[in-house]
């Protein structure tokens, strides 16, 4: 009997599921959108009861097509945002939406956090300082601004622990949840409960912390979606890390840029080693980690565009924009976004920068503004690939996966912008195919890291065209000089709409 592996990764717009054979087939894949609910300024939320929705969709479409083959599935694995919170009561029910670990609420809470923790133990600790990702700031609104929810609060996870729990029962979080928190030793692999008491927190709401392929469970209660009792489950993977492993990267040197919903930067090495303007993750791969980075919004600012915006949610939009801002030279005209709509995280740590459009005319077009909302990614791609470079780590090679690897024109402006080849890979499915193939390499169903290989399927290459490449060094250049200009405005803009 063939043997199989799957995998549910919980995104920033939609559940995708997949199903993954031993002989590198991607036997079958779907997906079930929603929405990031962003209800004031700086918040972002979901539910995680659609999450679990629609991975239930998926999964029922899959069993409808594939079931005979599910009798051969040896290991299911989750993926997800990372660090999301999801709130849980003793019953296991979510107290509220989830904050998402790009909301950027929390601004009197992480100047306290700043004030009161000691930054420098906090980096040696946790590989990383206060900063608005951190579990903490976002305990401590919820607990300050809605003590009501909070007192119902007995468990803290993340987003693929959600999922875990929904198919297992068993309330845990995996190690890179742990990890970006800011509440975990990455030395001694264990919480620091002080952390914790000290703001008035227990440390009983932080479950026990998993290895990635660890078995945490057997599926229970998924007949009606046609997914047979006791399946093991593994504790799975943060996205993005899973995402490098999809990708093909298994070698220290390698550096995947993913368009998600957020943009994320990764870099593999075969050492423990922090950067005080980067985020630590460990690799999937055993004896490897990554030194990453996260921009709040990517793949979303583009959404954000189209739909809100431009008013329209036709898949095909994206084709078409793409083609009319082509024809449009390198950096729009003149028009220079700063991508900062949702605060941002790395490199700038500022949950209050704002979006910026600079240099808007009455000559620029939809397709301009598209155009630099693209531009915009890549230039926060290239100050992250600065910084590592400036740290010693220099990229072997640039993959690129999820949504946005699907446009030849972005990849091709990554290419101009970062100055350097790059391979996209844009039929592949990304984290989900990551976290199938870490739950079948526990299963039994491949025996070897470099197997993951065989699943790398259409690949497309691009390299930089000089004179662009020119003409977006410049840009760039202007492109860095904003934040720091704005810093200031953007300390006095908060005030318009926290006093309200």
């Amino acid at each position: 009997m063939k043997r199989y592996a799957m995998g549910i990764d919980v995104g920033t717009t939609g559940v995708k599921t997949v199903l993954i054979s031993e002989d590198g087939e991607l036997t079958a894949q779907e997906t079930q959108g929603h929405d990031l609910l962003s209800l004031r300024p700086g918040w972002a939320e979901e539910r995680a009861e659609v999450w679990w929705d629609n991975a239930a969709a998926t999964l029922a479409r899959i069993a409808g097509e594939h079931g005979d083959k599910l009798s051969g599935l040896r290991a299911i694995g989750c993926s997800g945002m990372v660090p999301a919170i999801v709130l849980l009561d003793e019953k296991g029910e979510p107290v509220r939406n989830t904050i998402q670990q790009n909301d950027a609420r929390a601004v009197d809470q992480l100047d306290r956090v700043r004030g009161e923790l000691p930054q420098e133990e906090l980096y040696r600790r946790t590989g990383g300082y206060t900063n608005a990702q951190h579990v903490l700031p976002r305990l401590l609104w919820v607990k300050e601004e809605e003590p009501e929810v909070f007192a119902r609060v007995r468990t803290v996870m993340g987003s693929y622990d959600y999922m875990v729990y929904r198919l297992t029962g068993k309330r845990q979080v995996e190690l890179n949840w742990a990890a970006e928190s800011g509440l975990y030793d990455i030395h001694r692999g264990e919480w620091i409960p002080e952390y914790m008491e000290r703001f008035g927190l227990s440390p009983r709401l932080l479950p026990p912390v998993s290895q990635p392929g660890e078995v945490v469970g057997t599926t229970v209660g998924t007949e009606s979606l046609g997914l047979p009792q006791g399946i093991p489950v593994i504790a799975g993977s943060a996205d993005h890390v899973a995402s490098t492993l999809a990708a093909g990267i298994t070698r220290p040197g390698e550096l995947l840029i993913k368009f998600g919903g957020a943009g994320d930067i990764l870099f593999c090495t075969d050492r423990l080693a922090t950067h005080p303007k980067l985020f630590f993750d460990y690799h999937i791969v055993p004896g490897h980690y990554l030194i990453n980075g996260c921009m709040a919004a990517s793949g979303s600012l583009v959404k954000w565009l189209t739909k809100d915006i431009l008013g329209t949610e036709d898949p095909q939009v994206f084709q078409r924009m793409d083609r009319e801002a082509e024809k449009l030279p390198p950096a729009s005209d003149g028009l220079i976004i700063l991508p900062y709509f949702l605060g941002e995280k790395t490199p700038l740590f500022d949950p209050q920068a704002r979006g910026v459009l600079f240099g808007l005319t009455l000559s620029h077009t939809r397709e301009h503004l598209f155009r630099a909302v693209l531009e915009s990614v890549i230039y926060g791609f290239r100050h992250h690939v600065e910084l590592l470079e400036e740290a010693g780590y220099t990229p072997t090679r640039v993959l690129a996966t999820n949504g946005g690897a699907k446009s030849s024109f972005w990849c091709q402006i990554a290419a101009d912008v970062l100055n350097r080849p790059v391979r996209s890979f844009p039929a592949h499915p990304g984290s989900a195919m990551g976290v199938a193939f870490l739950a079948g390499m526990s299963g039994g169903v491949f025996t070897d890291w470099e197997q993951i290989q065989g699943f790398l399927g259409e690949y497309r290459d691009y390299r930089p065209i000089p004179d662009h490449a020119k003409v977006y060094d410049r840009a760039y250049a202007l492109y860095r000089e904003l934040y720091p200009s704005l810093k200031p405005c953007y300390d006095k803009l908060s005030g318009l709409y926290r006093e309200k």
